[in-house]
């Protein structure tokens, strides 16, 4: 079942510029994991592979800081923090998640294990059923 736009700025929190900013970025990555993995472009790290999620975070963080401060000054004051602390929350756990999978791919440390690199996206997952009971 595939979700609507509709649905996915509602239950995401994200605007539609953020969510196709977001879509960019994992087709970017893509590319360079195929070519990462396929060995044409070997010489590439995995930083460089996961540049693109990097810079889909920065790119979302700096909008909403600006879609918050518009909405604080437009008087919604409430409304702008509640949007900023969400996606600031799902920004920091999908980047501590980026951040964990790509040191371990890079060093290959038995003491960083899976359970320990998934445990942002459990997290967020919980969140994100949270949010879905609400909005519905």
């Amino acid at each position: 079942m595939l979700f609507s736009l509709r649905e996915l700025v509602q239950w995401l929190g994200f605007a539609t510029f953020e969510i196709f900013l977001h879509g960019l970025a994992l087709l970017a990555f893509s590319v360079l994991l195929v070519l990462k993995v396929d060995g044409q472009a070997s010489a590439l790290s995995w930083w460089v592979v996961f540049v693109p999620f990097f810079a889909a975070d920065g790119l979302s963080t700096y909008f909403t800081t600006i879609v918050s401060v518009r909405l604080f000054q437009d008087g919604e004051k409430r409304l702008a923090v509640l949007r900023l602390f969400w996606i600031l929350t799902i920004l920091s756990l999908k980047f501590v998640f980026e951040m964990l999978l790509c040191q371990k791919l890079v060093e290959h440390t038995r003491e960083l294990w899976y359970g320990l690199i998934m445990s942002p996206i459990f997290i967020l997952l919980q969140l994100l059923m949270i949010r879905a009971c609400r909005v519905n």
